[in-house]
């Protein structure tokens, strides 16, 4: 249940200083496409009849409005800002640097601005990699390319030492690119800086390929990576359909969340089988996979099959896999165990079988963002300075409902953003496929 009081985004104090973009606001005007700041965004536009008489829209949760302010809180002339990428690697990151940096220097003015190099370690005195004074010219044509110019790396470091670093550099904001266990240290660098009364704003630009952040109608990056993910689906269907009893298997990223794996296999029609880790599957048994797979190579001579890198998990012994740096538990590889159980399935029966298996996690990660996700990044980018140099903290940028608005960090964490079983994409995914709901469910159609 989110109460009012869940979205309330903190901030530093009192925004008094004119804003550089105050001429540009005043020439705007309130419309379904631009909303003034003191307006809300409805949390839930799903209200039954009865729920919606009863209800005035003052009294609905809302979440604030995200983009530029007419008073600001840090003077841009005297005002310093930091940039930190972490995690894994994502399409689009090099957008929003490039985009952070150029709103940054040529709207607000502001004194300069740093990157922080390979995560959190760049934080740290002797780090590796120095850190870096992003200019116009640094960031011209970076967004050409894939990756982060900063490096990145999983796991937080000391808050104190971070917020040491920030107050030697005389930086006010820190925009931090990460994904939930990022958040979760830029939640505890914001009580540092609390505790020690030093007026830093932090804020967050959620980064996750597998779009499992919650309040973020989806992650920068999601769309390149499943259109690119459609590239190994049509050469896994080549594949399958070129030998007898061919079976294309692909897998794809999504370790608890399988957006990834039903977008790419929405956009070609030549899925047959998908699995994620929201539904459970059996194997084994008459309505298990591999007889359901089996009775389609009798019927159609070929099959594709896409699976999300966290489905399956409670199939497969996980007990010593432990966690990484972030903090995530480290899954079992169900690419090649779901490759060699089909195989040695069909080998049992005296069944042939060309079954040829695709990973093309590393190469979605690495190429640069498409330009949807391109414009959505400059967007983001923009969005998150007008929030820091407003003095909001401890938030992030999303898109609501396809507005940009403020999403309280915790709030952002509280729980993971999945595909809903009963919901209509999964729905489209069923048909699209005419799998079965459930594996191992009786009376299942084949």
């Amino acid at each position: 249940m989110i109460e009012s009081s869940d979205l309330v985004v903190n901030t530093l104090g009192v925004s008094a200083l004119d804003s550089p973009l105050g001429e540009l606001l005043a020439q705007h005007e309130q419309s379904e496409h631009y909303v003034e700041e003191s307006d809300r965004v409805l949390f839930d536009d799903t209200l039954s009849s009865a729920e919606a008489r009863n209800c005035v829209a003052g009294e609905l949760p809302g979440f604030e409005p995200a983009g530029p302010r007419r008073k600001i809180f840090f003077d841009p002339g005297k005002t310093r800002a930091g940039i930190v990428t972490c995690g894994g690697l994502c399409p689009g990151l090099n957008d929003v640097i490039r985009g952070l940096t150029l709103e940054l220097l040529m709207r607000y003015g502001v004194d300069r601005v740093y990157g922080f190099c390979n995560g959190f370690l760049g934080f740290v005195t002797g780090a590796r990699r120095a850190v870096i004074e992003l200019t116009q010219d640094v960031v011209s044509d970076i967004n050409e390319h894939g990756g982060t110019i900063l490096g990145s790396s999983r796991g937080e470091q000391d808050p104190a030492v971070v917020i040491d670093c920030l107050e030697r550099m005389g930086i006010n904001l820190l925009f931090v690119l990460g994904g939930d266990g990022t958040i979760r240290a830029a939640m505890k660098l914001v009580r540092e800086a609390s505790r020690r009364g030093s007026k830093i704003a932090i804020v967050g630009i959620p980064k996750t390929i597998d779009n499992d952040i919650m309040f973020i109608d989806q992650s920068f990056g999601f769309q390149t990576a499943f259109s690119e993910a459609t590239k190994s689906i049509r050469a896994a269907h080549v594949e399958a359909t070129g030998a007898p009893n061919g079976v294309g298997l692909v897998k794809l990223m999504g370790r608890h969340s399988g957006f990834i794996a039903c977008y790419a296999s929405l956009a070609m029609s030549d899925v047959n089988f998908v699995l994620i880790p929201e539904v459970a599957f059996q194997l084994d048994g008459g309505a298990g996979l591999l007889a359901v797979l089996r009775r389609r190579l009798e019927k159609r001579g070929h099959a594709v099959v896409v699976v999300a890198e966290g489905a399956g998990q409670d199939l497969l012994d996980a007990g010593g896999a432990g966690k990484d740096a972030s903090g995530n538990k480290r899954l079992v590889d169900i690419g090649p165990w779901l490759r060699d159980r089909i195989t040695s399935h069909f080998k049992a029966a005296g069944v042939e079988l060309n079954l040829k298996y695709i990973d093309p996690s590393y190469q979605i990660r690495s190429v640069p963002a498409n330009p949807y996700d391109s414009v959505y990044c400059v967007r983001l980018a923009h969005n998150a300075v007008h929030a820091a140099i407003s003095g909001r903290t401890e938030t992030v940028i999303g898109r609501w409902r396809g507005r940009f608005v403020h999403v309280p960090m915790g709030l952002a964490i509280r729980e993971r953003n999945t595909v809903d079983p009963h919901g209509d994409l999964w729905m489209s995914v069923l048909e699209a496929t005419g799998q079965p709901r459930m594996f191992g469910s009786k009376g299942v159609s084949t």
